[in-house]
């Protein structure tokens, strides 16, 4: 084991003890510990309790590790439990017997796992995220529909105001002519009976009443005039 592999074992072996006493069962899983310390992968993780487990430092237990021993693993300590010699490469394996899995594969396994739920958790959180995003895009574009839908009404009713308006200037334009007649002076003053014609054109045009064409204006203007009391010269 070199060096920096030592000081990984060591590291891990410290955070193991700062949680359970010796011949206790850990409650975090490696994957948890090696985030903590900074480990650069789950493989390393993996690599530094296998090598505490060899060296009697931890023991395999309930589906976690129990401490055996606090003490820092030293330069050039041997393995306690060796390892299984590699089957030779071509061999042919007996029919019905199995394998037995390394400690190590094990380890490597859960740390595996670990890594799978994590990657799990990421993905669920990125969905909801990306969901959310969604939504509020559809009920931005929602807004700008009516949005813009209330715009075009308030346009449609502008141009509505203003053709009723210029109606109702033609309409009083064609009053005040017939009104004055040909011998009235442009810049003569409005008389009383001249305002009654043009209050009964525009009472009337309220009422959706009104003369729809300028001779009809002419006549109620001039009836007006000539019931009513000729403006002061």
């Amino acid at each position: 084991m070199n060096d920096e592999s030592l000081q990984r074992a060591n590291a891990f072996l410290a955070a193991v003890s700062e949680r359970v006493a010796v011949g206790e069962v850990l409650t975090d899983t490696p994957a948890e510990i090696g985030r903590a310390l900074g480990m650069p992968d789950a493989l390393s993780t993996a690599r530094a309790v296998r090598a505490l487990i060899a060296r009697r430092r931890l023991e395999p237990a309930n589906g976690s590790y129990r401490l055996l021993d606090a003490k820092p693993v030293e330069s050039g300590e041997k393995e306690s439990i060796g390892r299984r010699p590699r089957r030779a490469r071509g061999s042919a394996r007996p029919h019905g017997e199995r394998a037995a899995s390394p400690s190590g594969y094990s380890d490597l396994g859960r740390a595996v796992v670990d890594k799978l739920v994590d990657l799990g958790r990421e993905n669920a959180q990125l969905r909801a995220e990306a969901r959310t995003l969604r939504e509020e895009s559809r009920e931005a574009r929602a807004r700008a529909d009516d949005a813009e839908r209330r715009a075009r009404s308030a346009s449609e009713k502008a141009r509505e105001l203003e053709g009723r308006a210029e109606m109702a200037e033609s309409n009083l334009r064609a009053l005040l002519a017939s009104a004055r007649g040909s011998n009235t002076r442009p810049d003569a003053p409005v008389g009383d009976a001249e305002m009654a014609a043009i209050l009964g054109v525009l009472k009337s045009d309220e009422n959706g009443e009104a003369p729809s064409t300028a001779d009809e204006v002419a006549d109620e203007g001039s009836d007006a005039f000539e019931s009513g009391t000729p403006a002061a010269g």
